[in-house]
């Protein structure tokens, strides 16, 4: 069953967490749907591990031919590996950022993803849903070289991809927290690998400080609402990670 992050005048947030929990065989991942009116938006659709759980979930709310856009923050496969399914499924448009675009049709067969690829340029883009917009936010390097991260001005939630992640099994990952020290043993190996550099970090927390934000969902673990949001982005802000800590011990031929 689906997590609702908002449910208000037929515009919903929904979140899937568990749909990928095989006995640990693969990393939880979560999905998202953003509904508005009788159409509306999956974020980040996941693998073939996720898809028939995720499509069921989905036509419970709109026929798949309403789907307005298929969105993802970057091209791992634990964010698009089921898009060859998708394509068949409905014709939305797969918004990605212009950095993978020509990457994106190697998950599909041939001729599938043709006239269907949306390029989100660096700076972003506002992508229509409904009556209202998602707001595609520059998020590059955390983690991919072309990243967005996207806020739902309506439910003020930003889904923000690899960023805030907590390395929890499904169940828990469902469980939105509202203090960062609930999660924190299960976040900082995981941004100190994954995420470039304090630089970046510092240049993504000045930008979403101008935001109202009050809830921070991540594609693995649990959402961050109220004081947590605000733990987080004082957190990675002076966070030394990726390049800062590497050095010549970390590139070294094997003996």
């Amino acid at each position: 069953m689906p997590t609702t992050l908002y449910d208000h005048d037929g515009h919903q947030c929904l979140m899937f967490a568990d749909l990928c929990d095989r006995g640990g065989e693969a990393v939880q991942a979560n999905q998202f749907l953003v509904i508005d009116g009788d159409t509306g938006a999956i974020i980040d659709p996941g693998g073939n591990l996720a898809y028939n759980d995720l499509y069921l979930g989905m036509t419970r709310h709109f026929a798949p031919q309403a789907l307005s856009a298929i969105i993802a923050s970057h091209a791992d496969p634990d964010i698009i590996a089921s898009l060859d399914r998708w394509t068949t499924a409905t014709q939305a448009p797969i918004f990605i950022s212009t950095v993978w675009e020509r990457f994106v049709p190697h998950f599909c067969k041939p001729g599938k993803t043709q006239d269907r690829i949306v390029g989100i340029p660096d700076r972003g883009m506002r992508i229509r849903i409904g009556r209202s917009d998602l707001v595609a936010l520059p998020a590059h390097f955390l983690h991919a070289e072309g990243n967005f991260q996207f806020w739902d001005p309506v439910s003020k939630i930003l889904f923000s991809g690899d960023l805030g992640v907590s390395m929890l099994p499904g169940k828990l990952a469902a469980q939105p927290v509202t203090s960062l020290a609930k999660v924190f043993p299960t976040m900082q190996r995981f941004h100190q690998r994954y995420m470039v550099s304090n630089k970046v970090l510092r240049l993504w927390a000045d930008m979403v400080s101008t935001l109202p934000i009050q809830m921070m969902v991540p594609q693995h673990g649990a959402p961050l609402a109220g004081p947590a949001v605000g733990e987080f982005i004082a957190w990675v802000r002076d966070l030394p990670c990726g390049i800062d800590l590497m050095g010549p011990a970390d590139y070294q031929v094997p003996a």
